[in-house]
């Protein structure tokens, strides 16, 4: 993404080696990605503080949807730091802030607790990577007056750093044991997660 709220980093393998999944990963879903950079951009959330209410709120929904992740068995069992790693509460707080309601429960979860480990890895890896595209955000949020007290708790960035917070995170993506029916899942849920994001940005953004 140019300066939204999901990315990742860009890996490359040397000649004759195979890209690391993370890397086909990426790959595999920029498309979907590119579609929700530029309407999450389209809304400019930066340019005032009643715009980013509108842009948290639908980030608010999304990391909503994926807070159940965190609690999954088979990821926790792949990241002890899991637990940890979730933002939900934090974004919480930063609507209260800025006293925005927070969006009404979905009607349609995006997926139920039996949530098969290659879907949920998919979906984790959108929630994980949006945090990389964050420092920039983060940044445009100080021009508006947040930052990590009041109102962009969310953006900040985690004690031990971003990069190495999502290299962790990646190097379990790439070496989770995955058949071939389980790489696809992997993509598909990926795919979900961008645009389940897009739709509450659609219904929040304006």
């Amino acid at each position: 993404m140019t300066a939204a709220i999901l990315d990742s980093t860009t890996l490359s393998a040397t000649p004759g080696q195979a890209l690391p999944r993370s890397a086909r990963l990426k790959a595999d879903t920029s498309a979907t990605h590119d579609v929700l950079d530029k309407r999450i951009m389209a809304s400019a959330p930066f340019d005032n503080q009643q715009n980013y209410a509108r842009f948290l709120q639908a980030q608010y929904a999304f990391l909503r949807d994926v807070d159940a992740l965190y609690d999954h068995a088979g990821l926790a069992a792949l990241l002890p730091d899991l637990e940890q790693r979730r933002r939900y509460a934090s974004i919480a707080a930063d609507l209260r802030d800025l006293d925005t309601a927070l969006p009404a429960d979905s009607a349609t979860p995006p997926f139920d607790a039996q949530l098969d480990l290659a879907t949920a890895l998919g979906w984790l890896y959108v929630s994980e990577g949006s945090k990389l595209g964050a420092a920039v955000l983060y940044k445009l949020a100080g021009k508006i007056g947040l930052d990590e007290h009041f109102g962009a708790r969310h953006l900040a960035g985690h004690p031990d750093g971003r990069a190495r917070h999502w290299r962790d995170f990646t190097a379990v993506l790439d070496s989770a044991p995955l058949d071939i029916a389980g790489e696809a899942r992997l993509i598909d849920g990926a795919r979900a997660a961008f645009m389940r994001m897009h739709g509450h940005v659609e219904a929040l953004g304006r």
